[in-house]
């Protein structure tokens, strides 16, 4: 890990420290942990912000391409059709069109396993 990342780690977790209830430094620093390969820290932050700010749309993708990851693809398509409602609630298209081919994937991958 790069002493820039260490460095952008220890500032988001000491705006989380701060103000706990901050879902944009708890999702970055989720992604941070996932792009090191931390995957257990970045499961529990983004697990953290969907049972604290539910309405968090982008916790949807990200989690859900977490669990694709550890081989979790029942609960990463749950994540993904419900983030898809979310963001059609919040019309934001962009992000229920990436949720959507996110569903389609891991229902391919699903299918693909089970036959």
């Amino acid at each position: 890990m790069s002493e820039d990342n260490k460095s952008k780690i220890k500032q988001l977790a000491r705006q989380i420290k701060n103000n706990p209830g901050d879902s944009f430094s708890k999702f970055a620093l989720a992604l941070e942990f996932r792009k090191n390969g931390e995957f257990k820290k970045a499961r529990i932050l983004f697990e953290d912000i969907l049972s604290s700010d539910p309405e968090y749309v982008g916790v949807y993708y990200h989690l859900g391409k977490l669990y694709e990851a550890l081989d979790r693809l029942k609960d990463a398509k749950k994540l993904y059709t419900k983030g898809i409602d979310i963001a059609q609630k919040q019309n934001k298209g962009r992000t229920k069109t990436e949720l959507k081919e996110a569903l389609s994937q891991v229902e391919i991958e699903i299918e693909q396993r089970t036959t």
